[in-house]
């Protein structure tokens, strides 16, 4: 590990303290990457959880890299989160996809600490053990799934849960389920459950297409004991709620980011193989076909830019129309990324379908990013109601 790469203790400069180094977390992950890709073939073939490339990330800080150093994490800002991963990606997607995943639920509590909201033992659990966190809001989103029965002292709670990212790492799920609330109706409840702990199941049949390292489990919940104090957030069912721009404004920069690394690594292969083409001698089609790769690739990264920019490092108003801004902008960044990795595919010609390549499995990896939130026509649906003043999800 490089001293540049990594951060240090506090520093003593002719005789006073100087403040610590800050991390290079794109540095950091540059230089952890090679090891990551050559365990990413195995992984890929073989379904497993990318268990040693987590092991690694846990030891050099990833996981607390974005809670505040004043918290004891690694102070990483949120574009900095996001050129993280995007770099992380480009060497093992699964890996990075799975690390987003904690990382927005992380960038999310930051979000709230920001606003006063009690969060901050949350925070500091995770700069001093370096634990993973879970999400199911991706499956969960607007209506919520499972049920909470209430009980005395809190709820206890049934349902399963899925895409559990990085689940088999796991140490916190944070998720909701549905209470029947006799005055208010159907009501979603959000709140942390330990993995470990007692009717809690991590499941094990991520068998996939894609993405296939990142240990998407299913998590069941079987009367599932959550204390009333631990529910942090109730919302009615199925009713947009601020919380939904918040996730979105947070979340998917840096997810995108996962795929735009991707498709930057797919355009790499490819633009290696043309290069082998040409010496062989110059096919003018090759041509357009790298020039229609990098217009794709370069609309990916300006809308990836354009997310980062517009969460504005956590500085982002709680509106519809940040949320619209948003869904909008993961749209392109997907269907670009996908076109991408699909121009790199023709421009390898019959090559790449050979696994040896690289570019099949990234090809495979790269259409998940259809089914995160919002996808495409539901977006479509949802950004057509706002331009209507209408409620975006009816």
């Amino acid at each position: 590990m490089t001293e540049d790469a990594m951060s240090s203790s506090t520093r003593v400069v002719d005789g006073a303290q100087a403040a610590p180094r800050r991390t290079d977390w794109v540095a950091l992950a540059r230089e952890v990457g090679p090891g990551f890709a050559a365990r990413a073939v195995e992984n890929d073939a073989t379904d497993a959880f990318a268990a040693e490339n987590y092991a690694e990330l846990k030891a050099h800080g990833f996981l607390s890299a974005g809670v505040p150093a004043e918290l004891g994490g690694g102070g990483a800002s949120h574009p900095e989160l996001s050129a993280m991963l995007r770099e992380l990606a480009r060497h093992c997607a699964s890996t990075a996809l799975a690390l987003s995943m904690h990382t927005h639920l992380l960038g999310t509590s930051v979000w709230r600490w920001r606003q006063g909201e009690p969060v901050e033992p949350l925070l500091r659990r995770v700069a001093q053990d370096e634990i993973v966190l879970v999400g199911t809001g991706a499956s969960d989103w607007i209506d919520s799934s499972g049920t909470a029965e209430k009980v005395e002292g809190g709820y206890r709670v049934t349902g399963r849960k899925v895409f559990g990212s990085g689940s088999p790492a796991g140490t916190l799920l944070l998720t909701s389920a549905v209470y029947e609330d006799p005055e208010e109706g159907p009501t979603a409840l959000h709140f942390p459950v330990t993995i470990a702990g007692e009717g809690v199941t991590v499941l094990n049949n991520w068998r996939t297409m894609g993405m296939r390292a990142t240990g998407s489990n299913d998590i069941l919940l079987e009367n599932v004991f959550v204390p009333e104090s631990d529910v942090w957030l109730r919302r009615p069912k199925g009713r947009w709620h601020a919380f939904f721009t918040i996730v979105a404004a947070i979340s998917q920069p840096l997810i995108m980011s996962v795929y735009t690394g991707l498709a930057e690594a797919a355009s790499n292969i490819a633009l290696g193989i043309a290069r082998k083409k040409i010496k062989r001698g110059f096919d003018p089609n090759l041509s357009y076909l790298l020039g229609e790769m990098e217009n794709s690739l370069v609309t990916a990264q300006l809308a990836v830019q354009n997310l980062v920019d517009l969460c504005d490092d956590y500085a982002f108003e709680p509106t519809v129309a940040t949320a619209d801004a948003v869904m909008v902008r993961k749209t392109i960044a997907a269907n670009s990324c996908i076109k991408t990795v699909e121009k790199a595919f023709e421009v390898a010609g019959g090559g790449a379908y050979f696994r040896g390549v690289g570019l099949e499995r990234l090809l495979r990896d790269v259409h998940a990013s259809r089914y995160h939130p919002l996808q495409e026509k539901r977006q479509h649906f949802f950004t057509g109601r706002i331009a209507l003043g209408l409620d975006p999800v009816g």
